[in-house]
């Protein structure tokens, strides 16, 4: 009869346990967070913003964190996130659209992990992207552009061509004024700020006083140039606004490092699903930054007042 119990004893031991194990992704129980860049951690841009992020993780929820930067290449991530699994990680971050596809091609691989990326089109029952609605971003920059541009030249300096920001910003510009002009010029790169400079330095020579640096790793370098040359640009992701307090119209500021506790609060409750999440202004992931004491206080007013309207109805002002 004892040895009866005891097998049942184990059998429905050995029953609870796989069990568990094999219900961390859906019921949660965040054990460990990593994170994946293709940059570094002090850019003091994106890769920053994805290591605050992932520091907010590990102080509100006490977990252990790690990170790997400059992985980029596919067989890079494949390795890293063996490398995180073996070390107990459930939550991994990628943060940039690249590391899409390589998540969702892998992440039957591992049930058990949660794989999170942003600002792209993959997702699958354990892979989730974060996007941005920048264009609606765009269009209050292109707003404040067109009121601001003396020349009625505004121009926009950005990586590729599929940028929503991009769109949005040209629409925004000829709500405000149809008379004022939209120049453009495409990197086909995140970092190659010394390209972005030889762009600035074409634009100005157009004619061309406020500048949208729709990226950043380059939005720094574009306002200290504009600020030396006594021009306007608008900030990009980061409140840039101490880098030129009157050169700096305002920021268009993407808060991602709250969207890593807000993942992390939704898969350790067992909500995080796999799909395409939207973030923008109605939730307040999207603001704008600190005004210039150069763009008067009721057109201010108009901005604020057209972004809360947006809020309300889903609407932008030209809609």
């Amino acid at each position: 009869m004892k040895k009866r119990y005891i097998v049942l004893f184990i059998m429905v031991a050995i029953l609870l346990l796989t069990t568990g194990c094999g219900d961390h992704a859906k019921q949660g129980n965040l054990q460990k967070v990593g994170l994946l860049l293709e940059g570094n951690i002090d850019d003091q841009a994106w890769g920053e913003k994805g290591y605050q992020g992932l520091l907010s993780i590990k102080e509100e929820f006490d977990v252990n964190v790690e990170y790997k930067e400059g992985i980029i290449e596919e067989k890079e991530i494949k390795e890293a996130v063996d490398e995180f699994v073996e070390d107990g990680v459930n939550l991994i971050f990628g943060h940039s659209s690249a590391y899409g596809k390589t998540f969702f091609e892998i992440s039957q691989e591992y049930p058990d992990v949660h794989f999170v990326y942003f600002n792209g089109t993959y997702y699958s029952d354990n892979v989730t992207s974060l996007t941005f609605n920048s264009h609606a971003m765009g269009f209050f920059a292109g707003m404040l552009a067109s009121e601001m541009s003396e020349t009625d030249q505004v121009g926009i300096i950005a990586a590729y061509q599929w940028q929503p920001e991009i769109e949005g910003f040209y629409e925004g510009v000829k709500y405000q004024n149809p008379m004022t002009e939209v120049n453009m010029d495409f990197i086909y790169d995140w970092n190659e700020y010394q390209i972005a400079l030889e762009m600035y330095e074409k634009l100005k020579q157009q004619g061309v006083d406020v500048f949208y640096p729709a990226g950043d790793a380059f939005s720094q370098q574009v306002i200290k140039a504009a600020s030396e040359d006594g021009l306007f640009a608008i900030g990009f992701v980061s409140d840039q606004h101490d880098i030129g307090p009157k050169t700096v119209l305002t920021s268009t500021v993407q808060h991602v490092d709250k969207l890593y506790t807000l993942t992390a609060d939704q898969f350790s409750e067992g909500e995080l699903e796999g799909e395409i999440l939207t973030f923008d202004f109605k939730d307040n992931f999207i603001t704008f930054g600190e005004f210039s004491p150069e763009v008067p206080e009721d057109f201010q007013h108009t901005l604020e007042q057209a972004i809360e309207n947006y809020k309300n109805t889903g609407l932008l002002p030209n809609q």
